[in-house]
């Protein structure tokens, strides 16, 4: 999943034989990489824009999915998210 904050790593030149340490070294860069994928930060969902009036609400509830926003209109219109 891109997260919009994450950069595709700089991978280390190849040497022309194989090399333990170069392995290693391009194995630590993509699993850092991979990891930043798997977990992305606040600050990448900080551009999020949701459009209220697109929102389900609490009469959608049951049928939503763990993790969904929807709009509580009976308790003052505030943001909640399914769990």
């Amino acid at each position: 999943m891109a997260t919009g904050t994450t950069k595709a790593p700089n991978l280390p030149a190849a040497p022309l034989e194989y090399n333990r340490q170069y392995q290693d070294q391009l194995n630590n860069v993509l699993r850092l990489y991979f990891s930043q994928l798997d977990s992305p930060s606040l600050s990448a969902m900080a551009g999020i824009l949701l459009s209220i009036d697109r929102l389900p609400t609490e009469a959608d509830e049951p049928n939503l999915r763990v993790g969904t926003v929807y709009q509580d209109t009976s308790a003052g219109n505030v943001l909640k998210v399914k769990v």
